[in-house]
């Protein structure tokens, strides 16, 4: 999201967009949430943080993106929930800037994959402190969503699947940005570049050329016939390796993960982006 982001910041900035990296908020939002304890912060130290992370005049959107926001990368799974700290993070971090419309914007994937991608960030990748011995069928992206929701208390919330996101990935980042549909994006292809690779990008290119009034659902088309037909050995798998895991399991809680996409799509206050 940041590398795309960047990509595009020069026409970002003059419609008033600043994308800023964690870098430039490194250690400050911790202090500050810290500090607060999840309360509210004063006008004063919301214009010390904003004076300390921006660095253009007029900014009147701020994008921000870091996988701990939510709660610790390897820190995922807690007291039998998902992303145990999910509410009280997202409450604590629009809380920094009360004077702001906060915006949420994530993504989720199958429990089975995300233990998988994380487990390696786990002290010596160790499984059993991952999971707390929480059962993994309990982990259910609907209830961490609802508790989401409670926590913003209206604000805005826009949720995608990981699963999605190559066929999606330029809507996601327009919403990200608030970027008008007849703004140019630069990097637009990027994620489809990991997967189709230096030989497959090229034909992709081909099959757009000369069709720049392509409707969301032609485009999405093209790229999923691309990736039927070019993608690189191994980049569409996700092999789950977990202790314990065998594929009834993986089934059960892919099943219960498609059953929470639909719920979640379809819960008050949620704007979900459907492949």
């Amino acid at each position: 999201m940041l590398k795309t982001l960047l990509n595009n910041r020069a026409p970002l900035l003059e419609q008033g967009t600043e994308v800023i990296t964690p870098t430039r908020y490194r250690g400050i939002f911790e202090e500050a949430l810290m500090a607060l304890n999840g309360g509210v912060a004063t006008p004063e130290m919301e214009q010390i943080m904003l004076d300390a992370v921006l660095e253009h005049d007029g900014t009147q959107r701020v994008v921000l993106s870091n996988a701990g926001f939510l709660g610790a990368p390897g820190r995922v799974v807690g007291h039998g929930k998902l992303y145990p700290q999910i509410a009280s993070r997202a409450a604590a971090l629009a809380n920094l800037f009360p004077d702001a419309d906060c915006e949420f914007f994530l993504a989720i994937r199958n429990p089975a994959t995300l233990l998988t991608e994380v487990r390696p960030l786990v002290a010596g990748g160790n499984y059993d402190a991952l999971m707390q011995g929480t059962d993994p069928r309990a982990l259910r992206w609907n209830d961490a969503i609802r508790r989401l929701l409670g926590a913003l208390r209206g604000r805005r919330v826009v949720i995608w699947c990981h699963e999605d996101v190559p066929l999606i990935w330029p809507e996601v980042v327009r919403l990200a940005a608030d970027m008008a549909p007849d703004l140019p994006l630069a990097g637009a292809l990027i994620y489809m570049h990991e997967l189709l690779g230096d030989a497959g990008l090229p034909k992709l290119r081909a099959a757009l050329a000369g069709r720049d009034q392509l409707t969301i659902a032609a485009r999405r088309g093209i790229y999923a016939e691309m990736l039927e037909r070019h993608a690189l050995a191994g980049a569409l798998d996700q092999v789950v390796d977990l202790p314990g895991w065998d594929q009834a399991l993986v089934d059960e809680v892919s099943a219960r993960y498609r059953a929470d996409i639909a719920e979640i799509a379809a819960l008050p206050g949620v704007e979900f982006v459907t492949a």
